[in-house]
């Protein structure tokens, strides 16, 4: 066997475990070029004319050391020494520099008896996941001194061991394996996927945002809504965003992706904002996530596979692979900051602000302000990622590298992303959730419906008042309204709402009439409490909002760019638009 040539340290790192992939890298060694103070440096130099002259000669003689040592204060053994140290590092000028004695600092110098009543302590009583402090170990340890009949070492010197304790060591036995403690100390390892053109991989990801909102009817504080936004990563431009009052969810995610794809001129125009451009648009090559139960539905992994959309999850519990998204969330917190009602970060940053007083503004007025900040600021400050503002970054990425390809059919695109059900067609029609919904398109599939199985169902949680059933022959959807036309539209928030106070009200059948009975007993209560009740305020915007958008008017075929297409079939209304549903 040959013998190795590793060094003690380099041994020690390959037997060590490996958290990212690789070799063992190289070591180079700091020689005291930078670390050494200033005035021991000072002092190796004048050494160094000494020293050099006798390192260089083949002996030197008792007479030349002792004149070196006169001349450098120092003894005759101590100038051999820095002669043999210069010759052995080739010459290096940090080699005659001074050498302090530590003191024996790091060494241990109680006695193995009490060293073990020190450990056993630390491991008793601070590694534990009751995470007692230093104290506790001070008296443990001089209570099993005492019993075992050895002087207690000091109270410093069992902080000063406590203190040695490897801090991964510590924050896996007092916090868990899992815990955030644990993360902060693990190297930041792997690599995001980059992208090399426009909206070759966007990253999206949740936050509530840090500002009360006001209601539009009586402007009282109705809570923080959320925002799902989207970014760029090759121009770190925002692609799209939603806000809502609702948690972030499958529906959410499909949504601002819609918002992302699409063309928005027909938003700005709609937002009132005039001189300002937001051309980024175009289907996205790739998706990067996390790990959220809402990018796992079915809705939106099959309608990446469908548009041909990489659908990509970061590493469990590992936030800064989703740096980019993650930054701009940053970003934009820091700029709601400066609107009025903001809770900021923490309350330690919001002190004694009222942010329930000072808010002011309504969902539909964030969303108008933060398209401005977007279009207006954001896209046109120097991005410090990349040097330069993400819309310059954008334009000479599409003039290098091509537009990306455009969604060809937006009512399409849309329905391919909104929430999946499965149901089979009854005499009567669809019923979903305890509502029935009826088209004439149904007939062939009532007649066969005993041999057939469930169908294809997409639903827009925001309008229940229809649904888009999906036609297993020519594979388009079929718009299928309620059976009966007259009902409301009512959202998923306010149908959930309604059957749980049936249920509540000892109702053992819930049926459909009785559901828009609670809807409309719902609306007249909240409409009534909302100037008393900060959550009645909060249920009406939420209603309010919902049947705003389900009013939209519907996509015209040649709106859409998909002449040809069957006005019966998938009049999608513009819900790419950012709402509150």
């Amino acid at each position: 066997m040959g013998v190795s040539t590793r060094t003690p340290l380099q041994q020690t790192a390959t037997l060590s475990p490996q958290r990212g992939p690789g070799p063992v890298p190289d070591r180079v060694p700091e020689r005291g070029v930078l670390v050494l103070a200033e005035s021991v440096w000072t002092e190796a130099k004048r050494r160094a004319a000494v020293i050099a002259p006798l390192a260089a000669a083949d002996l030197v003689p008792a007479v030349a050391a002792r004149a070196a040592g006169q001349a450098l204060g120092l003894s005759e053994r101590t100038v051999y020494a820095l002669v043999g140290r210069y010759r052995r590092s080739g010459g290096l000028l940090a080699s005659l520099a001074s050498r302090p004695s530590s003191g024996g600092r790091g060494k241990q110098r109680l006695a193995r008896t009490a060293e073990r009543i020190i450990a056993e302590a630390i491991r008793d009583e601070y590694l534990t996941r009751q995470k007692k402090r230093a104290e506790a170990v001070v008296r443990a340890v001089y209570e099993r001194a005492k019993a075992a009949g050895v002087p207690p070492p000091s109270a410093n010197t069992v902080r000063a061991r406590v203190r040695a304790v490897k801090a991964d060591l510590a924050a896996r036995r007092r916090e868990g394996d899992r815990s955030a403690a644990v993360r902060r100390l693990e190297p930041a390892a792997g690599v995001t996927p980059t992208a090399e053109r426009p909206m070759e991989m966007l990253q999206l990801d949740h936050t509530p945002v840090d500002l009360i909102l006001v209601d539009e009817a009586y402007r009282k504080p109705i809570g923080r809504p959320w925002l799902t936004v989207a970014i760029d990563v090759h121009s770190r431009c925002i692609a799209g965003f939603l806000l809502s009052f609702d948690p972030p969810c499958a529906t959410s995610v499909g949504l601002c992706l819609i918002h992302a794809a699409l063309p928005k001129e027909a938003y700005l125009q709609r937002l009132g904002i005039e001189g300002f451009a937001w051309p980024v648009e175009g289907r996205p090559g790739g998706l990067y996530v996390d790990n959220g139960a809402e990018f796992h539905s079915q809705a939106l992994t099959r309608g990446c596979e469908q548009h041909g959309i990489e659908l990509s999850y970061r590493p469990v519990a590992t936030p800064h692979f989703g740096g980019v998204v993650e930054r701009l969330i940053g970003t934009l917190m820091m700029m709601v900051h400066e609107l009025p009602g903001a809770t900021f970060s923490n309350p330690s940053a919001r002190g004694d602000y009222d942010s329930d007083a000072a808010a002011c503004l309504t969902l539909a007025e964030l969303e108008r302000w933060l398209t401005l900040a977007i279009v207006g600021r954001y896209h046109s400050d120097v991005h410090d990622g990349i040097d330069e503002p993400p819309i310059a970054r954008w334009r000479r990425g599409v003039a290098e590298r091509g537009a990306p390809p455009a969604v060809a059919d937006p009512r399409a695109f849309l329905v391919d992303f909104l929430p999946v059900l499965r149901r089979k067609v009854t005499r009567e029609g669809v019923r979903v959730d305890h509502i029935t919904y009826y088209s004439e398109a149904l007939r062939p599939w009532i007649a066969a419906r005993e041999s057939l199985g469930p169908f294809l169902i997409r639903r827009d949680p925001r309008d229940l008042s229809r649904l888009f059933v999906h036609d297993p022959d020519d594979g388009t959807y079929i718009e299928t309204p309620c059976a009966r036309q007259e009902r409301p539209s009512i959202s998923l928030f306010e149908h959930r709402q309604a059957v749980a106070k049936l249920k509540a009200d000892g109702r053992g059948q819930v049926d459909e009439e009785g559901i828009f009975r609670a809807v409309a007993a719902q609306r007249a209560l909240a409409q009534a409490a909302a100037a008393r009740t900060r959550s009645a305020r909060r249920r009406f915007a939420r209603t309010g909002q919902s049947l705003a958008e389900a009013s939209a008017p519907p996509i015209s075929p040649a709106a859409a760019g998909s002449p040809g297409v069957d006005d019966g079939v998938i009049p999608v209304a513009q819900l790419y638009r950012v709402t509150p549903w």
